[in-house]
């Protein structure tokens, strides 16, 4: 999947998700999975809106019923914003997801990081 470039009042999040793995999607597809979910710290002078996540794959696997909506390799989430502010501004931001490969599930972990917003 092909990294686009962010529009003006967006930032991409881009992780990749490790070869025979995968994370649930957002929403999950059930109530008890735990969805990839990413958060943000509150920056002054700017406002982040709902994250928009990326289409999820369906897959079955062995241990559910139905097939599972599920994110696998390159994931780009996009976060939209505004601000009144010019130049650089950082925005930390918390990723929550739980990595399973075809037979379990590894506890949720959260990831942190920051991206550089450049406003013109």
């Amino acid at each position: 999947m092909a990294t686009s470039q962010p529009k003006p009042g967006e930032a991409l999040i881009v992780f990749t998700v490790d070869e025979n793995y995968h994370v649930n999607a957002n929403p999950a597809t059930y109530p008890y999975l735990i969805a990839t979910e990413i958060t943000t710290d509150k920056v002054e002078g700017l406002q982040v809106g709902k994250p928009i996540y990326p289409a999820a794959e369906k897959k079955k696997f062995e241990f559910a019923e139905e097939p599972l909506a599920v994110y696998e390799g390159r994931v780009q989430i996009t976060l939209t914003f505004t601000t009144t502010q010019k130049g650089k501004i950082s925005l930390p931001y918390h990723l929550r997801v739980q990595a399973c490969d075809n037979e379990k599930c590894f506890p949720p972990a959260t990831i942190d990081g920051t991206t550089s917003i450049d406003v013109q």
